[in-house]
């Protein structure tokens, strides 16, 4: 066993750079750190554990720290052995990660915070920011050279790390399955139980079906109850906005259907705008095409964190059209977009007259109810029963 020499990690905050370089002699490891006098045992202990999990034990790991936790050295070093060549994918799971559980299919989800997954950085606060989603990212914020260590730490992070995500739901955004990374994303990211998968690019039926058909099989092989991970297809391009009811229509896990402004104007051959206007038409069908197929509206990421009252807008025009929730960038637009998409007190007050006056019709005998003089129709006791069950999860309505 040689292999060739590689490296995985940066040099950043909560990270680690780690080098192999292959060698015929015991495996030795050196460590360079702020904090050598104190962790370094700790640190060589968890990079030898890790090369030990993958059969290696020979050669030269060299580890420059900058505070990385446990799991994040293992994730570098295994991901270093493997670009080595000398560590194969890891055996898949036979019982789901401890503390892994499915997400209810209807959850409030107003905001969708992206955490590129090769930013361990960001993960031992995550569930402290309040985000109703986490989504770890293998796609955009990834580059091609850094998927297969991307991948591999947010596995780790699943399994763990855990604990950190707090109450939020959690889903990775693979890479499209057309492509040559999506499947591998899959293959890594199944077994270690993802609430959701987002699926970029989606364009078709048979886009979902494939997805629905692999994720059974990796949760078959991994212990996880069949159809237990959702799906939340994000159309992004003018086939897949012609498409929409037929992609939501398509898996009976999809969750949500998420829109993405940015790769749809690049489809278009336009730039997005601040207003909007190039995707109006395809923002409304998105917003059509779930709600007939009875799962939520996701609107697409707003990029500028600096500028939270133009996130207010958004959020509130997004409402308006009838979306769920929208896709953020930062922890600070939480805030804002949990107001946007909040029924604001009136909107309740409503609601709860209008569930009174029914309740008092019914328990009078009547199947008419009125309030302020106007007859309450099917439509309107619809809505405010949905909206306090949205407001106030749990309650019955």
């Amino acid at each position: 066993m040689t292999g060739s020499a590689a490296a995985a990690g940066t040099g950043g905050k909560s990270d680690c750079l780690v080098r192999y370089e292959p060698g015929s002699g015991p495996l030795r490891v050196g460590i360079r750190s702020s904090v050598r006098a104190l962790f370094g045992p700790a640190i060589e202990a968890a990079a030898r554990a890790a090369a030990a999990e993958r059969g290696v034990r020979t050669g030269e790991l060299e580890i420059e720290d900058d505070g990385a936790l446990d799991y994040v050295i293992a994730s570098r070093v295994e991901a270093a052995l493997r670009k080595a060549g000398l560590a194969a994918a890891p055996a898949p799971r036979s019982v789901p990660p401890p503390g892994a559980a499915a997400s209810p299919r209807r959850r409030r989800r107003r905001s969708r915070l992206y955490l590129p997954a090769n930013q361990p950085d960001l993960v031992p606060n995550s569930g402290l920011f309040g985000a109703d989603c986490l989504i770890l990212d293998l796609e955009d914020s990834v580059a091609p050279d850094r998927k297969v260590e991307a991948r591999i730490l947010a596995r780790r992070s699943l399994v763990e790390g855990r604990g950190f995500f707090g109450a939020s739901e959690l889903a990775i955004r693979i890479n499209p399955l057309s492509g040559p990374f999506g499947a591998a994303d899959l293959e890594e990211l199944a077994g270690a139980f993802p609430q959701a998968i987002i699926l970029p690019k989606a364009e078709s039926a048979a886009d979902l079906e494939a997805l629905d058909r692999e994720l059974s099989r990796l949760e078959a092989r991994s212990g996880i109850e069949v159809g237990s991970i959702l799906v939340m297809p994000l159309v992004e391009t003018a086939l897949g906005v012609a498409r929409a009811v037929e992609i939501a229509l398509a898996s009976p896990r999809n969750a949500a259907l998420c829109f993405g402004a940015e790769d749809f104007a690049r489809d278009l051959g336009v730039r997005r705008s601040a207003t909007g206007e190039e995707s109006l038409l395809a923002r409304q069908s998105v917003v059509l095409a779930a709600r007939a197929a009875g799962i939520q509206a996701h609107d697409s990421v707003f990029s500028d964190a600096e500028d939270l009252a133009g996130l207010a807008a958004s959020c509130q025009a997004a409402r308006r059209l009838g979306f769920a929730g929208t896709g953020l960038a930062h922890p600070r637009q939480i805030e804002v977009a949990h107001r946007a998409f909040d029924p604001d007190p009136e909107e309740l007050a409503e609601a709860e007259r209008i569930v009174a006056a029914l309740e008092a019709a019914e328990a009078a005998g009547s199947g008419v109810a009125s309030l302020g003089g106007k007859m309450i129709d099917a439509p309107v006791a619809a809505r405010a029963r949905e909206l306090l069950r949205e407001a106030r999860p749990g309650m019955r309505s």
